[in-house]
């Protein structure tokens, strides 16, 4: 769930969390739905959101009005999907809470996203349900960049790995495209490192070796594309890079500890 404070001011606190102030223009991204509690002040007493009013108006919009008599705050609320693969890699390592304050951005640029967004709301012009959508991507992809180029961490890890200039230029290029036939030469070459030099930095920064981690990621994308379409095994072979699909099959059962035609049967895994 991503809040973002377009006016006034409130206090967010997570259970057995100290609250945190969040003044206009503060945005505040909780990337696992941990339950919290919304403050005029931090003694303030609180309603359960079920229990608040909703007016509907549209089919991904709606308002909600709570309280009165006191100073007024307006927050913009935005459920979040993650829906690459790599999303639940980097849950894991985020806080409960991340929390900016985007009047103190280099920049501005994520504080003037955060004032197009308020006017959005306020106007309710046509089609601002999907602007908001929209914007509301770029504010927790933004987010996200924020941390991962801020946040202390070992010198080892996946996201120290992220934030090496030649590792992460790897990661990128992986990610882009899982399918292609990479080799560690090759991504070697792609980054400008010897072989020898850039498989020893991967695996001491990532903690795998580079064709264990492609590996990995096409199966993990290829488990979420058996759940969730209905396209053969050997489209999804193909899809991930893999032009035989008995080899797909050892490999998918090697990592994932069953055969493709197990996870879809019984759509788990």
């Amino acid at each position: 769930m991503v809040e973002v404070v377009t006016s006034g001011h409130c206090w967010i606190e997570l259970e057995g969390q100290a609250p945190i102030f969040m003044p206009q223009g503060s945005l505040a991204l909780i990337p696992r739905g941990t339950r919290h509690k919304l403050r005029s002040s931090p003694n303030a007493e609180t309603e359960l959101l079920s229990d608040v009013p909703i007016e509907l108006v549209g089919d991904r919009f709606e308002i909600m009005r709570y309280g009165g008599g006191g100073a007024f705050t307006h927050i913009t609320y935005c459920g979040v999907r993650f829906d690459h693969v790599l999303a639940d890699r980097l849950i894991r390592l985020l806080p409960e809470i991340l929390h900016i304050h985007t009047l103190e951005e280099d920049g501005g640029w994520l504080h003037n996203t955060v004032q197009f967004i308020s006017r959005e709301a306020q106007q309710m012009l046509p089609g601002n349900e999907t602007v908001i959508t929209r914007l509301a991507d770029i504010l927790v992809i933004q987010a996200l960049r924020t941390w991962i180029e801020t946040t202390r961490e070992d010198e080892r890890g996946w996201i120290a790995a992220l934030r090496d200039k030649q590792i992460g230029k790897a990661l990128a290029t992986i990610h882009r495209q899982p399918e292609k036939d990479w080799s560690v030469a090759s991504l070697a070459k792609k980054i400008g490192m010897s072989r020898s030099g850039f498989s020893a930095r991967f695996s001491t920064l990532v903690g795998e070796p580079v064709l264990h981690y492609l590996t990995n990621l096409r199966m993990q994308m290829a488990h979420r594309q058996i759940l969730q379409t209905s396209d053969s095994l050997a489209k999804i072979a193909h899809r991930i890079g893999y032009n035989s699909e008995p080899a797909f099959n050892r490999a998918f059962k090697r990592v994932m500890g069953l055969p493709p035609g197990a996870v879809r049967k019984g759509g788990a895994g």
